[in-house]
């Protein structure tokens, strides 16, 4: 399913876009010698089709899938051209859009719709940021903000969904709804194959270590089974990095029992695109099995990853990053400079020879947050 063939399908869909370019992949020569490692390294999505976020690829990959097996069609047959013109809507009728975001997901579907002329519908979760509810109401979208936790929210629009028939394109799976999250798990291997590609373009053939933000599990799932696909038996390690108040891999792999857990709560945390309390099933198959570690981190390594991203050793490139993008960089920081990462640091085998991919998967989506982060030193949510 995340194979290097699919991941050059999509590509190509992705590429009849206008706006698509590939996102930069900076490296970080000084950052790297300042944490004793050989390289690090950071897919940069601040850039991506200008909407400041990875998720756009996910959603904008599922809707064609969905549109063009509306018309009998494959995803190599149609073009983001042909699925906006008067004959496709003609064709496939007037379709409702449907999902639940912490903002990067909604923008992204919202965008994606109005691409292809149809409509979006988005709800979020309680203490959502107003700016990602503008930015995605900017793409012609009706959104709220519910009183509910994420994984509540979910729930309700899926309820208001099947109720309107309307066609939820969620990043997140349960029995009986699979499809549409795996094919936004594909989607995001455009991105994956980008990675691959630069890196290999700067001799630096294979990472050792990928670190991973997980939410819900898609992204990491995807990135994941992606190099696995890639590298196989020579894959590199992989790390997973969570915020504590919204840790269900890490929970799920403490109970070492084989199944996925989930948190409740609030499940407030800085790091909002990762305040998810259940695993996606798909992904936990991957994210059960292939991670050497999981990191639980509170809401200050996510703020230091920010500013050490956001202010960066003089002669490397500066990247704009919001909480939940530059998570793995502060655990990186932690687990390389602190005494106390000093034990997990050797475990998982960081040294003066490690090759380090992380992706900083958003730009400041919501500014005043990443102000008060950078520039005045703010600390948790």
């Amino acid at each position: 399913m995340l194979s290097r063939d699919v991941a050059e399908k999509v590509r190509n869909f992705h590429s009849t876009f206008e706006a698509y370019t590939p996102t930069p992949l900076a490296r970080l020569n000084n950052l790297a010698t300042h944490f004793g490692l050989r390289e690090v390294l950071v897919k940069d999505e601040s850039y991506r089709f200008g909407l400041n976020a990875f998720k756009v690829l996910g959603g904008s990959y599922a809707v064609g899938e969905y549109l063009a097996r509306k018309l009998g069609k494959s995803i190599t047959e149609v073009s983001c051209d042909s699925l906006k013109s008067q004959e496709v809507r003609a064709a496939v009728g007037d379709i409702t859009f449907a999902s639940t975001t912490d903002g990067n997901h909604g923008r992204g579907l919202a965008w994606a719709a109005q691409q292809f002329n149809h409509k979006a519908i988005i709800y979020m979760p309680k203490g959502s940021d107003p700016v990602r509810l503008e930015n995605i109401k900017s793409h012609g979208a009706q959104c709220t903000i519910s009183e509910l936790n994420y994984d509540d929210c979910v729930r309700m629009a899926w309820d208001t969904a099947q109720k309107n028939d309307w066609v939820t394109v969620q990043d997140t799976a349960w029995d009986g709804y699979t499809e549409i999250p795996n094919l936004i798990m594909q989607g995001y291997t455009t991105l994956a194959l980008e990675a691959l590609e630069q890196m290999q373009a700067i001799d630096v053939n294979r990472p050792t270590h990928v670190l991973l933000q997980a939410g819900v599990g898609c992204f990491a799932g995807a990135m994941l089974g992606f190099f696995m696909s890639v590298f196989g038996k020579d894959a590199p390690t992989f790390i997973l990095v969570e915020p504590e108040a919204a840790n269900c891999f890490y929970a799920s792999a403490c109970a070492n029992d084989g199944k996925p857990h989930a948190v409740y709560g609030d499940l407030a945390t800085l790091m909002a695109g990762l305040a998810c309390g259940e695993p996606n099933p798909t992904s936990w198959e991957i994210l059960r099995d292939y991670p050497l570690a999981y990191a639980s981190c509170t809401d200050d390594i996510a703020a230091k990853g920010m500013r050490i991203l956001g202010a960066p050793i003089k002669g490397d490139q500066q990247v704009v990053s919001g909480e939940s993008g530059a998570a793995t960089i502060g655990f990186l920081n932690w687990i390389m400079q602190e005494e106390e990462g000093c034990e997990a640091r050797e475990k998982i085998g960081l040294n003066e020879n490690s090759k380090v991919l992380c992706i900083s998967t958003e730009g400041d989506t919501s500014p005043q947050t990443y102000r008060d982060v950078v520039w005045f030193g703010r600390e948790k949510l």
